[in-house]
């Protein structure tokens, strides 16, 4: 392990664990057990995935890893963008604390079979963020244009606009399933607004300070799901 590598993971690990230990929480207390086995899985598979793509980015793409690491309210430079990801991070974790609860009332609503499922979605959304990412090493966390930043128009950039964001929304749409809960999918349809509002506010100002973007939109006619939008 080289030392750039060390040294990045010395950044990374002081955030990674308070917000494992954060995740943990506001999952476990609201279900008042330990015995929430759809939730260990779901910590496993979400934090190997992490893990697994830091480590990877840190030894081949630092300076993407950089990038993807400057995230939250406090690191968008708009405020429209502060407010719409404040309110993807509320809903996180109203997903979290939903199912949890969930769980305590009516314990899993959700079949075994379709948990597994579920975190295997998990685990495809983070390929599609793994392959995003190999694709455009531009994809920050957050709306931003660097100098000489290029127009992505090949892989998945040549299916959809925002290929991030469909991974991010596989995502969205396992967790409640994974932690075996229905009713707390009527969250992640309330996302979808959001994160459509994310999308569009984000195209706007990439057209305004991307060379070339506003012609890829025009020959990208699908901005997050192929054959539907």
């Amino acid at each position: 392990m080289d030392d750039r590598l060390k040294a990045q993971i010395r950044r990374t690990w002081p955030r990674q664990v308070p917000f494992t230990l954060i995740v943990a929480a506001l999952m476990f207390a609201p279900a008042g057990t330990l015995a929430y086995w759809q939730a260990w899985v779901f910590l496993a598979v979400f934090l190997g995935c992490s893990v697994g793509l830091g480590i990877y980015f840190a030894k081949h793409d630092p300076a993407l890893l950089e990038r993807r690491m400057k995230a939250g309210p406090a690191a968008e430079q708009e405020p429209t963008q502060k407010l719409i990801i404040a309110l993807l991070m509320a809903a996180l974790m109203l997903v979290l604390v939903g199912a949890g609860l969930d769980y305590r009332w009516h314990g899993a609503t959700v079949a075994p079979w379709l948990v597994i499922l579920a975190d295997i979605g998990i685990v495809v959304s983070f390929i599609v963020f793994f392959i995003v990412m190999k694709q455009n090493s531009y994809a920050a966390s957050t709306i931003r244009v660097e100098p000489g930043q290029p127009v992505i128009s090949s892989g998945f950039y040549g299916v959809v606009r925002h290929p991030m964001y469909t991974g991010a929304l596989l995502l969205a749409a396992c967790m409640p399933l994974a932690l075996a809960s229905y009713r707390t999918l009527l969250v992640v349809v309330l996302v979808i607004p959001v994160l459509a509002w994310r999308l569009l506010d984000e195209e706007r100002y990439l057209k305004l300070n991307l060379p070339g973007y506003a012609e890829y939109c025009a020959r990208v006619r699908y901005r997050l799901v192929p054959l539907v939008w």
